[in-house]
């Protein structure tokens, strides 16, 4: 029997079709949240004379950390869209792997 899962992603703030995810940091907590392009737009401006002046951070010091506590990147974000959409799974090129997604690309792994 087939499957097809569909994901998609909702802007958090108004709650329309969201075009991407985005990630941020503010007092040592990193934070994401899916926004539609106006609303990307809005928070990009809105951030922006701090990015300006603020210093980047190294990926082993302010990486971006998955559930289970381990840096992700992009090659196994990568890897699990390509297993997903192998294996039945409609899963965007761009934002937030699906929980779901993650979870049956790591039992499949282990098997």
């Amino acid at each position: 029997m087939a499957q097809q899962t569909i994901v998609q992603l909702l802007d958090d703030l108004d709650g329309s079709e969201a075009s991407e995810t985005i990630v941020f940091g503010l007092d040592g907590r990193t934070y994401e949240i899916d926004l539609n392009d106006k609303n990307a737009a809005k928070l990009r401006k809105a951030l922006a004379p701090y990015v300006d002046k603020g210093r980047k951070l190294s990926q082993a010091r302010g990486g971006k950390r998955t559930s289970a506590g381990r840096t992700a990147t992009d090659g196994d974000t990568a890897q699990i869209r390509a297993w997903a959409k192998e294996n039945g799974y409609k899963v965007n090129d761009r934002g937030r792997v699906p929980a779901e997604i993650k979870e049956a690309y790591g039992k499949a792994k282990a098997s």
